[in-house]
């Protein structure tokens, strides 16, 4: 098992390490950066980047708090620990496999493992609640800030 695979846990299901046929819902592969919800928005707002590839993952203003805090720390059930970051959405993810409720963080979310849809590093987990109500927690350690203005 590689370096990546070894952690992208809580448990990850064989068949969710790699982007299913298609890409996300829709179809064909998404490109990191810019997605949907990219018009909504100022061109001049940055990108918060894959620490892999650099590629725009989700922006500033998605940062959402849980609990009232962006921010959390977790452990899977293998003792490994992730600070996690909450974002309302992340343009630049793709989650994969099907969502469970096994050993979620969240209370009443399912989650399904969120890679960067540019070059399928492991970033986190996207949460999903029956109701849909729908977030991503990423993994802080492999993100990268945009510069201060």
């Amino acid at each position: 098992m590689g370096g990546r695979e070894a952690i992208a846990t809580p448990p990850v299901p064989r068949a969710a390490r790699r982007a299913p046929p298609g890409g996300r819902e829709s179809g064909g592969l998404p490109e990191a950066g810019p997605g949907p919800g990219a018009a909504q928005r100022p061109a001049e707002e940055p990108w918060i980047r894959c620490r892999a590839c650099g590629a725009g993952i989700a922006r500033p203003a998605d940062r959402i708090a849980l609990g009232g805090r962006h921010r959390h720390r977790f452990a899977n059930p293998y003792g490994i620990v992730f600070e996690i970051g909450c974002f309302g959405a992340a343009d630049g993810c793709l989650a994969v496999g099907n969502p469970t409720e096994e050993f979620t963080w969240f209370s009443g979310y399912a989650w399904q493992v969120a890679l960067c849809a540019a070059c399928r590093t492991h970033l986190g987990w996207r949460f999903s609640a029956t109701g849909g109500s729908r977030f991503f927690g990423l993994i802080v350690e492999r993100l990268v800030e945009p510069p201060a203005a």
